[in-house]
């Protein structure tokens, strides 16, 4: 085995204020029990980056059970195939994942549960520049896979052969595109070429973990950016056809998803619930469905019908690969639908605000509450609506107050 590369804190310059408490105490105290443990992948890219961690994720020698014993009862167990620990320190989790040797260059990862030593663990990894340690208690970066250099290149490159790794994990791709669009740095041109040769290996991956790398990308602040990359490299075409085809014919597709964007950087990733963020994505396919094939034609156009063109885009745009639970999709129905319930496509003679019970509506106006952002005159309508919405919910509590109250 080769030694790896390792830099010193003048090299690397993390400065030790950035790094998370709780992940240092967890560090500190398997190094204290005999146990190798180090800060790794994203958040030590981050890091050197100079851009705040979402995880502070630690690889250790220590097995499962090890960690649960020395963490006891703030740490649990999950996992079937490779167990890993979460640590919790009250809403705040730290993930302890145990070194892995991974089939690098095996066509199909069969096993992936094998424990390994940390060089073994960073070759399995996707990406040179998630492929870093930091060793917390002498302040060094160790480099197995040239990870450093490439990062101050600002290239993303797979570790081992591109092509090998895209066919054995085809979310591999999903994930290049996501560096690239939070990033912005250069495509390493053997990784690129693998992507284009294999990129219909993506339909042989797992839709449920593509779908959560969409839900990380529009919960990232660089959604835009995001999508409009899958379909230049048209991944989304295969994955979507419908979305990715209304992306790419029309204008204003990716307003919504700038504005969900914005309001992202300026609040939380977890700011705005799922629903409304996949609701982002195809409210203008249904209101341009609606405009063309109602509207124009002065077809009968009602809340019943919008609720069934609602379902359908959902389907047509989801369905060919990704599997929206039924609460979502409800949730989505609820919002896509009550837009037009608030500003009709066809305005009535007599406007009267009435409150729907559906128990997702607030789930609406907040979407709608979006939409002002791009068009201010909308300000007006949603104060209206928000307004009656909060006293309808005042004289909810009111009446089950009464109706519990003791005699």
């Amino acid at each position: 085995m080769r030694p790896p590369k390792v830099y010193s804190i003048d090299e690397h310059r993390i400065p030790g204020y950035k790094l998370d408490k709780q992940a240092y105490y967890v560090i500190e105290k398997l190094r204290q029990n005999g146990f190798i443990a180090f800060l790794v992948g994203g958040g030590v890219r981050d890091l050197l980056l100079n851009v705040r961690p979402k995880d502070f994720d630690i690889s250790t020698s220590a097995k499962p059970l090890d960690i649960k014993k020395l963490f006891k009862r703030n740490c649990i167990l999950i996992g079937r195939r490779f167990r890993l620990a979460h640590i919790r320190f009250g809403r705040k989790i730290i993930e302890v994942s145990t070194f892995r040797a991974g089939e690098s260059e095996a066509k199909l990862i069969l096993r992936d549960n094998i424990f390994g030593s940390p060089e073994e663990d960073a070759l399995r990894r996707d990406f040179t520049i998630n492929g870093l340690f930091y060793d917390v208690g002498v302040q060094t970066v160790i480099d197995y896979v040239g990870g450093f250099v490439d990062l101050e290149k600002k290239v993303l490159k797979t570790i081992g052969d591109a092509k090998v790794r895209f066919i054995q994990d085809p979310v591999r791709m999903i994930r290049l595109v996501k560096f690239k669009a939070r990033f912005d740095f250069e495509i390493d041109e053997n990784t690129f070429l693998a992507m284009k040769e294999n990129k219909k290996e993506i339909l042989k991956s797992s839709a449920t973990r593509i779908l959560e790398e969409f839900f990380k990308m529009l919960e990232s602040g660089s959604a835009k950016n995001f999508f409009y990359l899958l379909c230049k490299y048209e991944l989304l075409n295969l994955l979507s056809p419908v979305l990715a085809t209304f992306l790419k014919e029309n204008e204003n597709a990716y307003s919504l998803i700038e504005i969900v964007d914005i309001f992202i950087k300026k609040n939380h990733p977890k700011a705005l619930d799922r629903s409304i963020l996949l609701s982002s994505l195809v409210f203008y396919i249904l209101e341009t469905k609606l405009k063309k094939n109602y509207v124009d034609n002065n077809k009968l156009l009602h809340l019943g019908i919008i609720n069934v063109e609602a379902k359908k885009i959902i389907d047509e745009a989801f369905r060919p690969f990704f599997h929206i639970s039924r609460k979502l999709k409800a949730q989505m129905v609820t919002i896509l639908s009550n837009q037009f319930k608030i500003l009709p496509l066809i305005k009535p003679k007599k406007r009267s605000i009435r409150i729907p019970r559906d128990p997702f509506f607030e789930l609406a106006l907040i979407f709608f509450n979006l939409r002002c952002s791009q068009n201010p005159n909308l300000n007006n309508i949603y104060t209206q609506w928000n307004e009656k919405f909060i006293l309808s919910h005042k004289l909810k509590k009111k009446y089950f107050k009464r109706k519990n109250a003791k005699i």
